[in-house]
C-alpha cells in the first residue's frame, strides 16, 4: 500500500514539474528578470523566446509570456507594433486568467498593463475587475503562492495608481 502512495506520489510531482517547466528558482530569476526587462528590449527578447518554446505552460508561466508581449510593445518604436502587442499580450492574460481565475498575481499582472495602456486605446476594459480581485486577496489574506515581497509590492502598487478608492487603499496598507 506505501509502494502504491509513494508511487502516486511520485506520478503527480513528476507531471507537476514537467508542466510548469520551470524549477521554482527559475521562476524566481525570471520575476527578477521580469523586471530589469521593463528597461531592455534584449532581454524582454530572450525571456520572451524562452518562455513561448515551452511546451506545455501553467497559467502562471502564460501570464509571465503575456506580460513579455506588453513589454514588447513598450520597446517598439513602431505604434502599429505596439498596438498588436498590447492586444496579443491582453489575449494571453485573458487565456492565462482563463487558466487561474484565482491567481491574484496574474490579475495584477494584468492590471499594471492596463493600468499603463492609454485609455483612449481602449485596451483598459478589466481594470475595475482586477482591482477587485485583487482587493478581494487582501481582504481575505489569500495570495496563494505569492512571498511576501510581491504582496507588498502589489499592495504598494495598488495605492500609487489612483485607481483605488479610500477604504481599498486602507486594506492595501495592512500589508506594507
Amino acid at each position: 500500500m506505501k509502494f502504491k502512495i509513494l508511487t502516486l506520489f511520485l506520478l503527480l510531482t513528476t507531471s507537476i514539474a514537467l508542466k510548469a517547466q520551470l524549477s521554482v528558482q527559475e521562476i524566481a530569476i525570471l520575476k527578477t528578470n521580469l523586471v530589469k526587462a521593463v528597461e531592455s528590449s534584449k532581454l524582454t527578447d530572450s525571456l520572451y523566446n524562452k518562455l513561448v518554446k515551452l511546451p506545455s505552460k501553467t497559467a502562471l508561466i502564460t501570464a509571465y509570456t503575456g506580460t513579455l508581449e506588453a513589454l514588447k510593445a513598450k520597446h517598439s518604436w513602431n505604434p502599429y507594433n505596439k498596438i498588436k502587442y498590447v492586444k496579443i499580450s491582453l489575449k494571453t492574460m485573458q487565456k492565462a486568467i482563463n487558466m487561474d481565475k484565482e491567481n491574484m498575481e496574474i490579475r495584477f499582472m494584468r492590471f499594471s498593463i492596463e493600468h499603463y495602456t492609454p485609455s483612449f486605446l481602449g485596451f483598459s476594459k478589466d481594470l475595475t475587475v482586477d482591482r477587485k480581485e485583487i482587493v478581494k486577496h487582501y481582504r481575505s489574506n489569500n495570495f496563494g503562492l505569492a512571498d511576501e515581497t510581491l504582496i507588498k509590492n502589489v499592495a504598494k502598487f495598488m495605492i500609487d495608481s489612483d485607481r483605488c478608492t479610500e477604504d481599498e487603499i486602507k486594506i492595501f496598507k495592512k500589508h506594507i
